[in-house]
């Protein structure tokens, strides 16, 4: 079995800033905010031309990390997280 990549492994490999993606077929934008000197990071992507987007908090703190989809479900993130790709 293997064993999950942890969330704060996944968010690093997105851009800081703004940058457009590919995802599921489509072209994304995306933005990684940091806050608290890095430990809290806001995650928003959202399909360019399309209706679809992706929300979620990450905290990391000493004893590990904090994951928040923003109202919608975890699996949802976490397959943009695992899925895009750079343009």
């Amino acid at each position: 079995m293997d064993t999950p990549t942890p969330v704060a492994d996944l968010v690093a490999r997105l851009p800081r800033g703004s940058a457009t993606v590919r995802y599921d077929g489509g072209r994304w934008a995306v933005t990684v905010s940091e806050h608290a000197g890095g430990r809290s990071l806001k995650v928003w992507a959202e399909e360019l031309g399309g209706t679809a987007f992706v929300s979620a908090n990450v905290y990391l703190t000493a004893s590990g990390e904090a994951f928040r989809p923003c109202e919608m479900p975890s699996e949802r993130v976490l397959a943009f997280l695992r899925g895009w790709q750079p343009l």
